[in-house]
């Protein structure tokens, strides 16, 4: 249903217009009916509450408790300050934030909900919604009782930059924590669930239902058909359209949600969960890591007046910086390059294989924009992974873990490429499947933002235990120009939106998003190949020296610590 109809949804009137049949329903009938169509059978959406009411047993929640969080670590502005957005979201909903997490029952089965709210900034995923669904799960996991996630999303939240991509990181560790400990995880997707929640927690659990006609996918339907140039098929992205392509497990009414939930709950059985506790090692708080030796060098990489931002972009959207394989080429002996995700597709955008850096042998994946050669470019997609290129990736690092091979990646991307085939081929559970594996891959990962870090595209080759960026990189949530188009209104206001963005080195420093900064060439490392890979070649050198000594439960603890704090607690003040 349209619009219309979801805001009649959230303030009643005697009667209600069902938006896709135009059939009048009598407010009270369309309430007992679940706010579902009773001629069409369209689904309109629900708040949080109203979700939770339908699917928990009356009188059986428990709201868990909130855990204190950052609120505007950028200090972000557009047309409006970002805290005036959140106290209006908050007075309009009732909400504190886009998610509601409770204990409950579903037909007499024990239970850790988390619904999602639409109406509160478009649901999307901020530093609050990820530590709330984050301890959700370990809410989950101390009590042994499934979670599940109901979702409705655009997608992560722009006003808190970068720190919002870390969130999918910190959501799809505590979902692998789970996994490791044999809790069930069942995701109910409602319309819409798109961008960082869908590449997230949405997609990363053991059953995956839908209601009929909601929409799931990594990239929305307008950014498809802009890089297409032409109209999407009626039901693309829908959840029948999902089921049909194999990426969800079934499409379920409303009404019908309680019984078939019920079901699933009984897969668990709570006596026998309480007999493995003492057989799962419960996850330890992780110690704050030292600062890595190589986060020196930003002292003396960085510029003592503050960059323009703006002007960053476009040093690392260069086309002549070096790529992975040029850095491959400078910096490894015996490199050979693997190709392949063994199952249908071998994408140009993503290379990697092994090779001997300084004698080490390390297994190197990087995004592969093409160089200056046009041609080249456009057959590598300018970077942009398909769903096969994250696979080969995650292929290559299980490869790395089984011989024990430390894993360095290269990350320069615009994003995930936002193509139809992509969707079919289920971009966002390919992206969400890298983010759980890098999780708890047992073997160091060292990541270097190269050039553009761009959203969760970047993300799926970047959880790591040392992430470095080099001097003239940036890292984003979104691209300055689709930022400023969505909150300025204004396409040409990208360089202020990048400004308050803050996707340059030093601000990426000064958040803890990266441990170090790789210093460049005078000029940019377009200027001097072998000079940037040698740069590189030390800083990833000194971080894998650190990590090398270290054995997987440390490594573990460690990396999930690291992305566990972003978002808690006080942000550095913006500057």
């Amino acid at each position: 249903m349209t619009e219309t109809t979801r805001a009649s949804a959230a303030a009643p009137t005697a009667w209600v217009r069902c938006a896709d049949c135009g059939t009048l329903v009598y407010d009270k009938r369309f309430s007992r009916g679940l706010r579902v169509c009773p001629d069409c059978g369209a689904h309109a959406r629900l708040t949080a509450r109203q979700r939770l009411a339908q699917l928990l047993d009356e009188g059986s929640a428990q709201p868990l408790g909130r855990v204190e969080c950052v609120s505007d670590p950028l200090g972000f502005v557009d047309l409006r300050p970002y805290p005036e957005r959140l106290a209006e979201a908050r007075a309009r909903t009732g909400l504190d934030e886009a998610v509601l997490c409770v204990r409950g029952l579903i037909e007499g089965r024990p239970v850790v909900a988390c619904a999602m709210d639409f109406d509160f900034l478009g649901g999307s995923l901020g530093c609050s919604v990820g530590v709330q669904i984050t301890e959700a799960a370990r809410t989950s996991l101390r009590l042994r009782i499934p979670l599940l996630l109901v979702t409705a999303s655009g997608g992560a939240r722009m006003q808190e930059g970068v720190l919002s991509l870390m969130q999918m990181a910190k959501t799809a560790h505590a979902l692998a924590e789970l996994d490791e400990a044999g809790v069930l995880v069942v995701s109910l997707i409602t319309d819409p669930t798109y961008g960082g929640v869908a590449a997230s927690f949405a997609t990363l659990a053991d059953v995956i239902i839908a209601e009929p006609g909601a929409r799931l996918g990594f990239a929305g339907p307008r950014v498809i058909e802009q890089t297409i140039g032409a109209t999407l098929p009626a039901g693309f992205q829908t959840a029948e359209f999902l089921r049909g392509h194999g990426l969800i497990d079934e499409v379920v009414p409303r009404g019908a949600l309680r019984a078939v939930l019920g079901q699933m709950l009984r897969l668990q059985d709570p006596a026998e969960q309480a007999k493995r506790v003492e057989r799962v090692e419960q996850p330890e708080q992780a110690e704050q890591p030292e600062q890595p030796e190589q986060a020196e060098a930003a002292e003396h990489a960085a510029d003592p007046s503050p960059p323009d931002a703006w002007a960053t972009v476009c040093l690392a959207r260069h086309p002549e910086r070096p790529t992975t394989l040029d850095y491959a080429a400078h910096l490894l002996d015996g490199f050979q390059e693997l190709h392949g995700d063994r199952i249908a597709e071998d994408c140009p955008a993503v290379v990697g294989g092994p090779g001997l850096l300084n004698g080490q042998p390390v297994m190197l994946i990087g995004h592969q924009k093409g160089g200056v050669d046009l041609t080249e470019r456009r057959r590598r997609n300018f970077g942009m992974p398909s769903p096969g290129g994250y696979r080969k990736a995650a292929r290559l690092m299980r490869l790395a873990a089984k011989l024990g091979l430390p894993v360095v990646t290269l990350i320069d991307t615009p994003g995930a490429y936002p193509g139809p085939d992509a969707e079919r081929g289920g971009q966002a559970v390919a992206i969400a499947e890298n983010l759980r594996l890098m999780a708890r891959l047992p073997v160091p990962i060292v990541a270097v933002i190269t050039g553009e870090g761009g959203s969760g595209g970047a993300l799926a080759l970047a959880v790591a235990d040392r992430v470095l960026v080099c001097a003239n990189a940036v890292y984003s949530v979104i691209s300055p120009e689709g930022c400023a188009a969505i909150l300025w209104k204004d396409s040409d206001a990208a360089p202020t939106a990048a400004a308050a963005l803050r996707v340059d080195a030093g601000e990426l420093l000064r958040l803890s998003i990266v441990d170090g900064v790789v210093p460049e060439p005078a000029g940019g490392a377009h200027t001097d190949h072998a000079r940037a890979a040698a740069l590189l070649g030390d800083a990833v050198t000194a971080a894998l020296a650190e990590l090398r000594p270290w054995d997987p439960q440390r490594l573990l603890r460690d990396r999930g610590g690291r992305f566990h704090r972003f978002g808690l607690g006080a942000a550095p003040s913006a500057g």
